[in-house]
Parts: C-alpha cells; sequence; structure tokens
C-alpha cells in the first residue's frame, strides 16, 4: 500500500492541512462499527472486497480487527489507525474499541480526532455506551456526524430515533439523507435540500453479501415518485415535517456542536457509506488550534508538534515491535527529523515513521497536521507524551481512569520469569492495564487494576501469544480506588479490606474491598488523603 502522503510535493502546508479529515467511529457494541469502518475502505476503493461478509459461518475478519481475540469473537478490542484518499482528501479513521471495557482507550483516540462519526442501531437507538461517549465528545468541543445503521433490517420509525438523539442528548439532529422505505426494507435514500425540499433519489441495489460496492441508481423526485410511490411519498414528508421544525443542516451549528448531521445507512450492504464519505469531505472541519498545559493555542501553522495517544505492540507476529501513534499538532512532519521529547527534554530520531492500514504499514516520508503516524521501537514514548521542535511545547497529559477490576498475575513456570517482567512492562507503558505494586506482594506477582475485566483478557492471551508465557489470574476482593499520598498510606495500609500500591507513574493508591470500607475509613479518619481518580470519560 502507498501511503497518501509520501514524497508529496506539497504546494503549502496549508492545502495540505485543509485536506486532512481526522475523524473516529464511536458506538456500542455490536452497532457495526468496524463493517463500517471496512465499508469506508472499500468505497475509498483501498480494499477490494469487504471482510465482513453476509453470514456468521462464512465471516471474515475485518482489516482493522488484528488481534486473534478480536477475530474469534468479531468484537473490536483495540483502536487502528487507517489512512487514505479519497475525494481530494487524505482521510485519517482512527477505529476504537466499542467495549465499554476499553473505554480509557477510546477516550485516548478521541483526544486526536477533529470529528466523531457517532454509529447507532436502528432497532436499539441510543445505548449507555453511545451515551457515554457522546458526552465525550461534547466536553471536548468535537463535532459528531450520526449514522443510523442496519437500516436493511427491522428497526424503529425514522422519526422516533431522530426524537431520541434530541431528547436524550440535548443534539439537534438534521437529517442530509432520510430512507426510503421502512427499516427492514431499504430500497434507497432521499437527499434533503437547503429548505428540507427533496433533491434527489438514490436507490441502491444489493450485492453478494455486501462484500462489494453496491450500486447506485439517481432518480429525480419527480421519477422517485413514479418508481416508489407510498414509500417516497411518506419519505418526503417527513423531510418536510423536519424542515418545518428547523432541522436543517447549518454549518456553524454543527461545527458548535449543537446540532448533528444524519445519514440512515447499512453499513454491511455498503448503503449509504459514499454519502458518509461526501459528508466527512465536506463538512467535517480541518485540523485546527490546539491548546498547550498552559492554555495556548498551537496552530497547524506552528513548528512541528505531536501527541501520542496510542502505544501498540505485537500486531503482527512478522514485525516484533512496539509502535507509538501519534497526531500531528503542528508543522511538517519528514521521517529522519530530530524532535524533542517533552517529558525527558531528550531528543528523539524519526527514522522509522509508518503509516498503517489494519496491520499493513508503508514508510511515510511526510505528513501533516491531523495525520496519524506510527513510530517504531518508540520505547520511551507513552500515552499523552509530547514531541516538538523548536521552542518546548507540551499538552496536557491524558488521564488515566478510576479502575474497578484487580487481578494478581503471575506466570506458571518460574523459568519464564524474565519474559514475564519484559511484558508486563511493554504492556504498562501501552496502556493495556494499570500496574500496581508494593514491598508485600513483590515483582512475581503484580497487581493489574483495569476499567473492565475483558482488559485481563486481553494481557492473558498477548503473554501467550507474544511472549510464550502462560499466565495464572486471581481476582481480588477490591471495588475501587482513591489516590492518596506517602503520608497517608502507612495508616491505610494497617486498615482492614485496604491496600495500598505505587502505580507506575507514581501515583500512590489506595483500594478498597467496598465503597462503605471507603466511607467509614473517611468518616473515622478524616485527615487522611482518599482523592478520586478521573472515573469517567466525561
Amino acid at each position: 500500500m502507498n501511503s497518501p502522503t509520501a514524497g508529496a510535493t506539497a504546494p503549502g502546508l496549508a492545502e495540505e492541512v485543509a485536506r486532512r479529515r481526522t475523524f473516529a467511529v464511536i458506538s456500542h457494541p455490536d452497532a457495526g462499527k468496524s463493517t463500517l469502518t471496512e465499508a469506508l475502505a472499500l468505497h475509498a476503493k483501498v480494499i477490494a472486497e469487504a471482510g465482513a461478509i453476509h453470514g456468521k459461518a462464512g465471516r471474515r475478519s475485518t482489516v482493522s480487527d488484528w488481534m486473534e481475540m478480536e477475530k474469534a469473537r468479531g468484537i473490536s478490542v483495540s483502536s487502528t489507525a487507517l489512512q487514505f484518499e479519497y475525494g481530494g482528501c487524505v482521510i485519517n479513521l482512527v477505529d476504537t474499541p466499542g467495549h465499554s471495557d476499553f473505554s480509557e482507550d477510546t477516550y485516548r483516540v478521541l483526544t486526536a480526532v477533529d470529528a466523531a462519526v457517532m454509529l447507532i442501531d436502528a432497532a436499539k437507538g441510543l445505548e449507555p455506551q453511545t451515551l457515554k461517549l457522546f458526552q465525550v465528545c461534547r466536553h471536548r468541543g468535537i463535532p459528531v456526524i450520526t449514522v443510523i445503521n442496519k437500516w436493511d433490517r427491522p428497526g424503529r420509525a425514522p422519526l422516533e430515533l431522530l426524537d431520541e438523539i434530541s431528547e436524550r442528548i440535548g443534539l439537534t439532529p438534521t437529517p442530509l439523507f432520510l430512507p426510503v422505505g421502512i427499516a427492514g426494507d431499504f430500497r434507497g435514500l432521499l437527499r434533503r435540500g437547503e429548505d428540507g425540499a427533496a433533491t434527489e433519489y438514490v436507490h441502491f441495489t444489493r450485492t453478494a453479501g455486501g462484500a462489494t460496492i453496491a450500486p447506485e441508481e439517481s432518480y429525480t423526485p419527480e421519477q422517485a415518485a413514479e418508481r416508489e410511490a407510498e414509500v417516497w411519498a411518506t419519505a418526503a414528508e417527513e423531510s418536510e415535517l423536519l424542515s418545518a421544525t428547523g432541522q436543517d443542516h447549518d454549518q456553524e451549528l454543527f461545527l458548535a456542536g449543537q446540532t448533528s448531521p444524519v445519514i440512515y445507512a447499512s453499513a454491511m450492504l455498503n448503503f449509504g457509506v459514499r454519502q458518509l464519505l461526501d459528508t466527512l469531505v465536506e463538512l467535517a472541519p480541518p485540523p485546527g488550534p490546539r491548546a498547550d498545559v498552559d492554555g495556548t493555542p498551537r496552530t497547524p501553522a506552528d513548528p512541528f508538534s505531536a501527541v501520542v495517544f496510542k502505544v501498540q505492540a505485537g500486531m503482527d507476529a512478522a514485525h516484533r515491535d512496539r509502535l507509538a501513534f501519534m497526531r500531528i499538532v503542528s508543522g511538517e512532519f519528514e521521517r529522519g527529523m530530530v524532535v524533542t521529547h517533552a517529558q525527558t527534554g531528550k531528543p528523539f530520531a524519526t527514522k522509522y515513521a509508518l503509516t498503517v492500514f489494519g496491520r499493513e504499514r508503508a514508510t511515510v516520508d511526510t505528513a501533516y497536521p491531523g495525520d496519524v503516524v506510527g513510530l517504531v521501537n518508540a520505547t520511551a514514548l507513552a500515552p499523552g507524551h509530547t514531541l516538538y521542535v523548536g521552542k518546548k511545547v507540551q499538552f496536557p497529559p491524558i488521564p488515566s481512569f478510576a479502575p474497578e477490576h484487580f487481578a494478581t498475575l503471575r506466570a506458571q513456570s518460574a523459568g519464564k520469569y524474565k519474559q514475564f517482567r519484559k511484558a508486563i512492562d511493554q504492556l504498562d507503558s501501552e496502556g493495556v492495564v494499570q500496574v500496581l505494586r508494593n514491598d508485600t506482594r513483590g515483582d512475581a506477582s503484580p497487581v493489574l487494576a483495569a476499567v473492565g475485566p475483558m482488559q485481563f483478557e486481553v494481557v492473558t492471551a498477548r503473554m501467550q501469544a507474544e511472549f510464550n508465557v502462560e499466565t495464572h489470574l486471581d481476582h481480588l476482593p477490591y471495588q475501587l480506588a482513591r489516590r492518596t499520598d506517602a503520608e497517608s498510606a502507612p495508616e491505610l495500609d494497617r486498615q482492614r479490606g485496604v491496600e495500598v500500591f505505587t502505580r507506575t507513574d507514581g501515583a500512590i493508591l489506595a483500594l478498597f474491598s467496598d465503597k462503605w470500607r471507603l466511607q467509614y475509613i473517611q468518616k473515622e479518619m478524616p485527615k487522611l488523603t482518599l482523592e478520586p481518580l478521573v472515573a469517567t470519560a466525561d
């Protein structure tokens, strides 16, 4: 695969920045996120056939799911970056884990994008994880495009879903397209004009298993009325009703996070996917300023700077390396340039820089604000770190979530202790789990802290697959953690139902068996330091 930016003779930085569209797809598990990611790549003609084939028996893993665990379960448990060209723009699509156990990874991704596509199941509507992730977007000022997916299956009425979006999250939905045909009878899309009037009917034809791009035919509203009769009349009437209530697209309100353009689609059948890509190119914002730790805006025209938002190893057994994904914030990146690592003040060479498409990788020579670049074997880098050229700049750190699940991990064979330690250090630095230690337990059986229990499954699976270390996991009877300090730690460690640890970043955490134990100690010993950690993504 050729990198869209490799060897580019750009007419100028401003022009290249204007071409970038960097976004993430967010959803509740099983809303079709990885399937949509694959469909977008298919329509951009960077893959010849979609990986998700209709029917579980013939289902192939999608290109963005690379872990064996993901392929076996049909879910995404890690984030991956895909880059491709479409419509004269460079698309940086960062796929995210859908499962709530990996919400910390998703939060990191949302610090690196300029827009989000919120994917909603046509039958289930807004679900808990979708709501949580939307609140993150709202908090960060990320404009959201809504896709109501799986319209090829039985589901709810289109206007009912729009009402739910408006009522539950306070975001005014402004459909750009409305479905022609009820959920389960998806015939095509009605394109809405500025005043809500129908301007075009896009009719789709199914392909075998949705593996290739669905052919489209365009009809005028008059031809559509003759062809589709009542279902077209219903869609046209619904469009007029939406216009009467002010639900027409307004670009300023969209960028301000007050409205959300809506498209109805079937990612499995590749219906509505081109329309989504066109919308991203036309409406999604290009990279803009980003505030540093002092609150000073860093504009794309400033000297080079970037933020590391993801560190990942084991993506390919043939390449036993570690990739640090950085989002370029400002300036032009050239492979081989020497940058400064803000956290250590040390120089960092960028000789091995890649664009990544699932497991495929290609050397990138030049990249621009908005692009996501993987740096190989960047062992000093961790999520939230800053790289820059020239005068020092540092961006705010990415907070860790409050863990709710705790377990000890040990190697089943004492002879594997060296590999075990190496693996734990690597997974810790990637942010797969938080690693806690104290003198009592020692390094042979560190405590893993996670937002969700599936993170433990990822750890044990990767220990086996990448380091050939079989491990044993013992769950601990703790339910919550609080940040404390060196003065309070000895007294807390003497309390029943409490254990004190040091996290790799130096934070001292006290683990409690339950909230009642915490409340009792706070009441009886009010002078002890017990501070909440970052508890949620919002």
